[in-house]
C-alpha cells in the first residue's frame, strides 16, 4: 500500500502520520516539544531541536510500522511561521529561531518604520512580529551573527533542507520577507537594514519537490532516501485545505495553541490590522491571533486544575463548563501575550471584567472561551467588510474543534455556521493533501479536497443566544478601548525595571 509521510510542526507539539490516497491516517505518532525559552518579550527555540523531534516521530511510526513505512512515497512538511531559522553561510544555524510570541524588537520596528517612512507598502506592515523587524535587531543587539548571516528560513523550510539538502521556501509562508525584498519608489526595506535577496532562499510552490531525501540519513530517512520532499507551506494553509476551505466564499478558523481566523476570496482586499496574502490563485484576508489553546492551559494552570497533560485539556475544560453558572456573565481580554491580528500590540494585557464574589471557576471557563470567539467575530466583521460580502460557513478544526461547546459559542458570537472536518488533524490531512497532489494522483489541490475533505459536524447559530451576545460583544469592544491605554502603561512598568535588553536570558 502506498502512502505519504504527512508532518506538522504545531507551536507546542509535532505531529507525523503515514496518509493514504483515500486521506486515511494509517499511522502516527505525537510527541511534544520542544518547549521554547520565555522571558519577558524573549521566545526561543534551537533549530536542531526540531530536527531531532523529526526523527524521533517518524522513528516511532517506523518502528511501529516498518513494512508501511518502507512504502513512503512522498515527504510534506507544514509548520509554524512567524518565526525565523537563521542560518550561517554553511547551513549552520547561528543561534536559536525566534518564534512567532517574540516582541522583543518592537522598538526595532518602530524606528525601521520611521526610516522607511510612507513610501513603501510594506513599511505600516513592519511591528515586531515581522521578518525584517526581528532582522533589524539582530543587526543593531547581536552584530557579529548578523555579519554572519547567510540565509532565513521557515521552521519547516530548515527541516526540507536537512532532509534534502536544499534550501527552499514557498511564496505564503515568505509572504512578508518577498515583500519586503521589492523596491517601490525607491525604498528599498531590505537594504534599509543592510541586507539583499541573497538570505532569501529559493520559492516553490507548495506542490513542487524540494529535492529527494538524501542518502547517508540517521534512521528511518535511511529507508525512504530517494523520495521526493514537497516544499508544502504553513500549517495554516494546510490545516485550511485539510479543513476543505481553500475555496471562495469560506472562512477558516484554526484553533491550536493559538487561533487563527481568515477569510478566502476570490479577489484581494485590505482591512485595518489584518493581512492580505497572496494563497497562490485565491486570496486570505485575516491571520494569526495570540491566543488559543494554550489561553485556556493557562485558565487550567491558573485553577490548579488537572494534571499538566496538554491532551487532556479537553476533557478538563469541560469538566468546569458543566459547573453552575452565575447569571451575570464575565467578560476576559484574552491578550495574555500581547496581539497579533488585528491589532499588532505586543503591549495588550488581558484582563477578567465584572468579577462578583459568587462567581467561580465555570464562569472563568465560559468568559475564556468566549473571549476568544468575540475577538474572532472582530476579524471576521472586518474581513466580510472589506470583501463586501458575508462568508457562507466557518470551517474549524485544530483541538478545540473536539469542544461541542466551544464550537456552538463560536457559532453563535460570529452569527455564522460553523462547519468541523473530518480529519482529527486537518494540518496532516493538508500536508497529505499537498504530497498527493505533487505525485500527480489530484490535478489540483480543489480535486483533492473534494476528494478527501469530509464533514463531521456542523453547528447552526441560536437566535436567541445570538441576540445575548450581542449585548456582551459592545461592552467587549468598550472593554478593549477601556483599557488598551492602561496595558501599554503596565507593560512599560515591566520594561522599565529588570527586563533583560540585549542579554539573552538564562535558561
Amino acid at each position: 500500500m502506498s502512502v505519504v509521510l504527512a508532518c506538522d510542526l504545531g507551536g507546542t507539539s509535532f505531529r507525523a502520520a503515514l496518509v493514504d490516497a483515500q486521506g486515511v491516517t494509517l499511522a502516527e505518532s505525537m510527541i511534544l516539544g520542544p518547549a521554547s525559552l520565555d522571558q519577558m518579550g524573549w521566545s526561543e527555540i534551537e533549530p536542531t531541536a526540531w530536527w531531532q523531534i523529526l526523527i524521533e516521530a517518524c522513528s516511532a511510526i517506523a518502528k511501529a510500522q516498518p513494512a508501511l513505512f518502507s512504502h513512503v512515497q512522498a515527504v510534506a512538511i507544514c509548520g509554524v511561521t512567524r518565526t525565523q531559522v537563521f542560518l550561517g553561510r554553511d547551513g549552520e544555524p547561528l543561534r536559536p529561531a525566534m518564534t512567532w510570541k517574540d516582541t522583543r524588537s518592537e522598538a526595532a520596528a518602530t524606528r525601521l518604520r520611521q526610516r522607511l517612512g510612507d513610501a513603501h507598502p510594506e513599511s505600516a506592515r513592519i511591528n515586531a512580529f515581522h521578518p525584517l523587524a526581528r532582522l533589524a535587531w539582530l543587526r543593531e543587539e547581536e552584530e557579529a551573527t548578523f555579519l554572519s548571516l547567510g540565509s532565513v528560513l521557515e521552521p519547516k523550510d530548515y527541516l526540507n533542507f536537512r532532509l534534502t539538502g536544499r534550501q527552499a521556501g514557498d511564496p505564503v509562508s515568505m509572504a512578508r520577507l518577498l515583500a519586503s525584498a521589492e523596491i517601490v519608489a525607491g525604498a528599498d526595506p531590505l537594504a534599509a537594514v543592510g541586507l539583499s535577496s541573497a538570505i532569501l532562499p529559493e520559492l516553490l510552490e507548495p506542490c513542487q519537490a524540494v529535492r529527494p531525501v538524501q542518502a547517508g540519513l540517521p534512521a528511518p530517512f535511511d529507508t525512504i532516501a530517494g523520495v521526493p520532499v514537497f516544499c508544502s507551506s504553513n500549517d495554516t494553509w494546510a490545516a485550511v485545505t485539510g479543513l476543505g476551505a481553500m475555496r471562495p466564499g469560506y472562512a477558516y478558523n484554526i484553533s491550536g495553541t493559538t487561533e487563527v481566523l481568515g477569510v478566502v476570496s476570490e479577489h484581494a482586499a485590505e482591512a485595518e490590522g489584518l493581512m492580505t496574502v497572496d494563497w497562490r490563485g485565491l486570496s486570505q484576508l485575516g491571520g494569526p491571533s495570540q491566543n488559543g489553546a494554550d489561553t485556556v492551559s493557562w485558565l487550567l494552570s491558573l485553577l490548579a486544575r488537572g494534571d499538566g497533560d496538554r491532551a487532556a485539556i479537553g476533557r478538563d475544560i469541560d469538566a468546569l463548563l458543566t459547573g453552575p453558572r452565575h447569571a451575570q456573565p464575565l467578560l476576559f481580554l484574552p491578550y495574555l501575550q500581547g496581539e497579533r491580528v488585528p491589532y499588532w500590540n505586543p503591549s495588550l494585557r488581558g484582563a477578567f471584567i465584572g468579577l462578583n464574589r459568587q462567581h467561580g471557576a465555570t464562569d472563568l471557563a465560559w468568559a475564556v472561551l468566549e473571549g476568544v470567539a468575540f475577538l474572532n467575530r472582530i476579524v471576521l466583521e472586518r474581513a466580510e467588510a472589506a470583501l463586501r460580502a458575508p462568508v457562507s460557513e466557518i470551517r474549524f478544526g485544530g483541538g478545540a474543534a473536539n469542544n461541542r461547546l466551544w464550537c456552538q459559542i463560536k457559532a453563535d458570537i460570529c452569527r455564522r455556521p460553523v462547519v468541523v472536518g473530518h480529519a482529527k488533524e486537518p494540518g496532516i490531512l493538508g500536508a497529505a493533501i499537498i504530497a498527493w497532489t505533487g505525485l500527480g494522483r489530484f490535478a489540483s489541490l480543489a480535486e483533492a479536497q473534494a476528494a478527501l475533505v469530509g464533514v463531521a459536524a456542523r453547528f447552526e447559530p441560536d437566535p436567541a443566544r445570538a441576540a445575548r451576545y450581542d449585548t456582551l460583544f459592545s461592552l467587549y469592544r468598550r472593554s478593549e478601548a477601556a483599557l488598551a491605554p492602561i496595558s501599554t502603561e503596565l507593560a512599560g512598568l515591566s520594561r522599565s525595571t529588570d527586563a533583560p535588553t540585549t542579554r539573552r536570558p538564562a535558561p
